[in-house]
């Protein structure tokens, strides 16, 4: 997962609304959104070489989501997939507060990376590059492949357009979120971040969604909690150079529904 923008208690009906687009290499295999033949309380996406996922929701509301941070040449290889930093967190009953507590303390086994994890209650963020956990403050909020918030151009443009999104409802909201998500707009080269991956490069990966011959924006996600605790998630997938592919539509009432409504 490369770009998430949500807003976390902010919508008088949604107290959570997340748009994210999963960027990653097309030959990896993956499994488009669904309920887990295994863990059949988890709905998302599936990463088929390891097993994990890159966002996720439990039919008792607790969800996860994460993204690599970006280093250049400084990446080592890892024997565990940050994959599993959802999964795991996905297939326990746990606190967020506890379960990114538990993760600080194993940060180093993992390549850098950017985890939310959430219930009904609270959401916590950690990157291994960004020192202790937090709580995410009730707000619109954008992350990609550097810390929580930090303005590259694709997250303070989602997050402006998010904001002005919140006015709308249901099935308009979903389809404004969609239209950002499918932006291929290239930043300027003054506004680029030096993230040390060469300029030609860093201009590939700056739109919201991402089409290169080997690596690209592989699907886009509008998740949607609502004060009555119904959840609508909705998945499209693409293929090399960013060719439609499936899409798919999950809609369940969770177990526990929220006890309060947006601030």
């Amino acid at each position: 997962m490369c770009l998430i923008l949500f807003a976390h208690k902010v919508h008088p009906d949604y107290p959570l609304v997340m748009a994210a687009n999963r960027d990653e290499a097309y030959a990896r295999p993956t499994a488009a959104a669904a309920f887990w033949n295994d863990s059949p309380h988890i709905y998302g996406g599936r990463d088929l070489e390891q097993g994990g996922t890159w966002l996720g929701i439990t039919r008792s509301g607790t969800f996860a989501a994460v993204t690599n941070f970006r280093e250049g040449a400084g990446a080592k290889n890892s024997s565990r997939s940050r994959g599993e930093l959802v999964a795991s967190f996905l297939h326990k009953k746990q606190r967020p507060e506890d379960y990114v507590a538990r993760v600080h303390g194993e940060a180093g086994d993992y390549n850098g990376f950017n985890l939310l994890a959430g219930d009904l209650d609270e959401l916590q963020y950690l990157s291994n590059r960004g020192g202790e956990p937090t709580v995410v403050a009730p707000g619109v909020h954008g992350l990609s492949n550097h810390l929580l918030n930090t303005p590259w151009p694709k997250v303070e443009r989602g997050r402006k357009i998010v904001t002005e999104l919140l006015r709308s409802r249901s099935q308009e909201l979903i389809d404004g979120l969609f239209g950002l998500l499918a932006e291929r707009t290239i930043a300027p080269d003054n506004a680029l971040p030096a993230t040390g991956v060469g300029l030609p490069r860093e201009r590939v990966l700056s739109p919201a969604f991402i089409a290169s011959p080997t690596y690209g924006t592989r699907s886009s996600t509008v998740m949607l909690i609502d004060n009555h605790g119904e959840v609508v998630f909705v998945e499209r997938s693409f293929g090399a150079l960013g060719s439609p592919g499936s899409s798919t539509t999950g809609r369940f009432a969770l177990e526990i529904a929220p006890t309060s409504a947006a601030a």
